[in-house]
């Protein structure tokens, strides 16, 4: 490393705001509006030190309809790297950095507040929203992914249990998770009408499922992650919960600009950048990776292309 890039490390480390900002971006992917929140700052001090962070090309940035999301990306070169790790490790005792974290979880758990809170607020009319996805073949090509019949899987986010009941009906043996208690009683009376009792409902989070290690042998999770507060904590608890050879599956949509989806659906993520969909399945140590994508499932709404993606838990 010259002395010319030892100096640059040292001058845009050696500001505490822009630290505490790269701390949080390591974590979490997150929109200006969330880190002021977290720091207590205002808008214009925020934005000039990611400003800042930004021209020195660690971090980068994502747009998603009106919002923009920030994520850390250290250079593999000049020096970066090494030196973050020593100064996160002096982060570890530090008060302040402590409190941003628990900050940022009450943030997290905002965002999931929201979804949660339409979720609940729809119930059991949510079957008559989600047609708008048009997405019976997706569901299909997910399930056609998972394993043989006679084995366990979850499905994370369940909603009314319309996926549960179809695996359910294919001899699959399903726990079918989700965090709304009106969306699991739907599912419940759904499954009690169709007297399918393969079929058990937990509630829980995404981010934290309610499952043991190497419970099932497969996860699915189908037009959901764009629901959830962190898509790729859910990837590492869906990987976490298959056994060793067990498979993973995402259903969703490919990066997109349909606002309207917000507005009308109670979506949190405007879909994501396949190379984002990679990323998560192999932080979550999947192999096999494949993803599809598919276009526009109906042009009556002028719907976003979407994706199937797929790993598997090593042996």
């Amino acid at each position: 490393m010259s002395a010319e890039q030892l100096q640059k490390v040292f001058k845009t480390l050696s500001d505490p705001t822009r630290v505490r900002l790269l701390a949080l971006l390591e974590r979490e992917e997150l929109a200006v509006q969330e880190l002021m929140a977290v720091l207590g700052m205002a808008q214009s001090r925020v934005s000039r030190h990611l400003a800042i962070l930004r021209e020195a090309g660690l971090i980068e940035d994502r747009r998603d309809g009106t919002y923009v999301f920030y994520r850390l990306a250290l250079p593999a070169e000049g020096g970066w790297r090494e030196t973050w790790e020593l100064v996160r490790s002096s982060l570890r005792e530090d008060a302040t950095a402590a409190r941003d974290q628990a900050a940022l979880a009450r943030a997290l758990d905002a965002r999931a507040a929201r979804t949660r809170s339409f979720f609940d607020a729809v119930g059991p009319h949510w079957d008559g929203l989600r047609k708008v996805f048009h997405d019976d073949v997706l569901r299909a090509r997910g399930i056609a992914r998972l394993v043989s019949p006679a084995l366990e899987v979850v499905d994370v986010g369940t909603g009314t249990g319309i996926l549960a009941a179809e695996l359910a009906r294919l001899g699959l043996r399903v726990v079918a998770v989700d965090r709304s208690s009106r969306m699991l009683d739907a599912a419940r009376a759904k499954l009690e009408q169709e007297q399918l009792e393969a079929v058990e409902l937990r509630q829980g989070d995404a981010s934290a499922l309610p499952l043991a290690d190497a419970e099932v042998d497969a996860a699915l999770a189908h037009m959901v992650v764009q629901y959830l507060a962190s898509p790729s904590e859910a990837i590492r608890e869906m990987a976490r919960v298959v056994r060793p050879g067990g498979v993973v599956v995402v259903v969703d949509f490919i990066a997109h600009q349909a606002e309207w989806m917000r507005q009308e659906l109670g979506v949190h993520w405007l879909g994501f950048p396949t190379e984002e969909v990679t990323s998560w399945f192999q932080e979550a140590g999947l192999e096999d990776f494949h993803l599809e994508r598919h276009e526009g499932l109906s042009s009556a709404r002028d719907l976003p292309a979407a994706f199937v993606a797929s790993g598997r838990r090593p042996h």
